[in-house]
């Protein structure tokens, strides 16, 4: 299981998502309209991927799986860590990412939102 390369998968598909290495080539961020979504790191050995979310879902969700913690050098209120364990899958990833985007667009002008994010992902 690799919940690094299912987030990239996932981000890579997203409408004008951009990939840079701001940090160093270490470091893999995602942005849309110039702002972070996701950064894919490696913290004493450990692949996580940081994404934003709402302050109440990042709390349950820390709650739920032991392999969701607080953002690991990041806003600890508005970001979350993923690591590789036994209950995170594919689509919760999955889902996570587009969250995560949809929230960063959700703050663009309306004129740069490359999506709508009320219903993007929705089906």
């Amino acid at each position: 299981m690799n919940v690094q390369r299912w987030a990239a998968a996932r981000a890579e598909e997203l409408p004008g998502s951009v990939l840079g290495h701001p940090f160093g080539p270490e470091t893999d961020v995602y942005k849309v309209g110039g702002k972070v979504f996701m950064l894919l790191i490696t913290h004493q050995g450990v692949p996580l991927v940081n994404l934003k979310v709402q302050p109440f879902d990042g709390e349950a969700l820390r709650e739920e799986f032991e392999e969701i913690t607080r953002g690991y050098h990041m806003n600890k209120r508005h970001w979350i860590s993923l690591r590789a364990g036994e209950r995170l899958d594919r689509d919760l990833v999955e889902e996570l990412v587009t969250d995560s985007y949809c929230l960063v667009v959700a703050k663009l002008p309306r004129a740069q939102r490359p999506v709508d994010p009320k219903t993007f992902g929705t089906h």
